[in-house]
């Protein structure tokens, strides 16, 4: 309502300045001044002013809006236990005030929350505000950024004073100020040697975050969030600035339970569900992307107008997070054998490699892939052995050696699973695990890297072609079930392989 009543005034005062504009020429004509030099003054003017106020230096700014939705809790944020944690130790300091004066302990200044994108940073900052009874000022990186010098500045002071103003006026005695991407603005200095507003609004950020005192009447605790905490000015992460790095990251397989656990709450859910199951297949997700899995399983459920959610429907939405929607365009028929012996390929060495591997195989396109093959992960696993990451090249290298046992030649579709086998190479070379032993990438020539990949690329390909040699049979069983059905579970595909070996 006070934006409202700002705009109008605003308005009326630049209808009066105008009409008395006006009237000024109109008098200075009838007595005779010429007014041609004060015309041409005025224009330019009102040019100055149209181009300030379309680069929105003359727009307000809307850094630190005020979050009205219903207050958020740590109890509503699923995966993070021990992030959630570390957090609340530190806003303890905050919550109890009186005790850290009497002990001399200096009130944190600044929370850093890092992690990959959709793990709830956000989140968890608005939880933070509800936990301490603050007041809750938000805003991005780029807010603060214009091409003008000094502006980026000035709105670090604002949103600063904005954040004491607004708890002082609603009688809290802190607030918590959040800036995602933090990185934007608070980047190395120097990297931008043409453009000197980013240092400038970093400086001011940094003497903002130095004058918080714990005397002060309304306390301000800054909150920020980023994905590449290894740009930051390293002045922007020492103590005293911002005292708690809080790693938020990807959840495990419990938290992955709990947060679609939240997200199926309000959902009508068959029972065929099983979470365990979708926590398992959902290696490496985020609570973005679990919460996008339940949407899209829902949507599914009502194209089919079906009452309940079921688990075809987190299967199928399962495929589009991952791979994008279904596309119209379908392959012609060569084209299609292609991709199906392409990914039976892929589907069988997985199998020989690990058998209960594969979840699904199917040649219907999505996204920028013609077929998939989905694996399911046994454990979730951060520490790999050189055994474990040949296997994971062999199965890649699979789908091109079965086109060239089959139909007698390669195809372009394998060129995604070359580039990630010679990134599991590197990464083998680079840990110590091959004949070069313990070394360092920069001390690596071109020539040495090319001839360690290449070395272990062809041990696997000379592998993989023995492994596809006495199965020959049944991948022309499952390249005629891939083209009549579109799609085999990995039970379906393992029915299969266990007739070959018994027949």
């Amino acid at each position: 309502m006070n934006r409202i009543v700002e705009k109008e005034v605003i308005s009326v005062v630049k209808e009066i300045s105008l009409g008395a504009a006006i009237a000024l020429v109109v008098f200075l004509l009838w007595q005779g001044y010429d007014v041609i030099p004060i015309l041409m003054l005025a224009g330019m003017g009102l040019a100055v002013y149209f181009i300030a106020e379309t680069k929105g230096v003359l727009k307000p700014v809307a850094l630190g809006n005020k979050v009205t939705v219903n207050p958020l809790t740590f109890d509503d944020i699923g995966g993070q236990g021990m992030a959630i944690q570390e957090l609340v130790e530190a806003l303890d300091f905050m919550v109890n005030q009186d005790a850290v004066k009497q002990l001399g302990i200096r009130p944190l200044k600044g929370i850093l929350l890092t992690g990959p994108p959709g793990t709830g940073k956000t989140l968890m900052a608005k939880a933070a505000a509800n936990y301490t009874h603050s007041e809750f000022m938000a805003t991005s990186g780029s807010e603060f950024i214009e091409m003008y010098a000094g502006v980026g500045a000035q709105r670090v002071r604002k949103l600063f004073r904005g954040a004491r103003e607004q708890a002082k006026k609603n009688g809290k005695r802190s607030a918590i100020v959040f800036i995602d991407e933090i990185d934007v603005v608070g980047g190395k200095r120097g990297r931008n040697t043409s453009h000197l507003e980013y240092d400038q609004t970093l400086n001011q950020l940094l003497v903002e975050m130095d004058g918080m005192k714990t005397d002060d009447q309304t306390q301000v605790l800054l909150i920020a969030a980023t994905n590449r905490v290894d740009m930051l000015d390293p002045a922007l992460l020492r103590p005293g600035r911002f005292d708690r790095q809080v790693k938020v990251d990807l959840p495990d397989r419990d938290g992955r339970k709990q947060i679609l656990s939240l997200h199926i709450k309000n959902k009508p859910v068959a029972e065929d569900v099983k979470l365990e199951e979708l926590a398992k297949e959902t290696f490496g997700f985020s609570g973005a992307q679990l919460e996008s899995l339940t949407n899209e399983a829902a949507i599914y459920a009502m194209r089919e107008e079906s009452q309940l959610i079921k688990s075809c429907h987190f299967r199928d939405a399962l495929e589009k997070v991952m791979l994008g929607e279904k596309l119209d365009r379908k392959p012609n028929l060569e084209d299609l054998h292609r991709v199906a012996v392409h990914e039976t390929g892929h589907a069988l060495l997985s199998e020989l490699v690990r058998s209960g591997s594969v979840s699904s195989v199917t040649v219907t396109p999505r996204g920028q892939a013609l077929g998939y093959m989905r694996q399911n992960q046994e454990e979730d696993s951060y520490l790999y052995t050189r055994e474990y990451l040949e296997d994971k090249i062999a199965v890649l290298l699979a789908g091109a050696l079965a086109e060239e046992t089959v139909l007698g030649n390669r195809s372009t579709g394998s060129a995604g699973d070359f580039q990630q086998a010679v990134d599991v190479a590197k990464r083998i070379i680079l840990a110590g695990m091959s004949p070069l032993g313990v070394v360092a990438e920069d001390c690596l020539t071109q020539d040495v890297l090319r001839g360690a990949v290449a070395e272990i690329i062809t041990g696997q390909e000379a592998r993989v072609r023995a492994d596809l040699e006495g199965y020959h049979q049944v991948m022309g069983q499952v390249v005629e079930r891939l083209l009549e059905e579109e799609k085999l579970s990995g039970e379906e595909l393992r029915n299969l392989l266990k007739g070959s070996v018994a027949a």
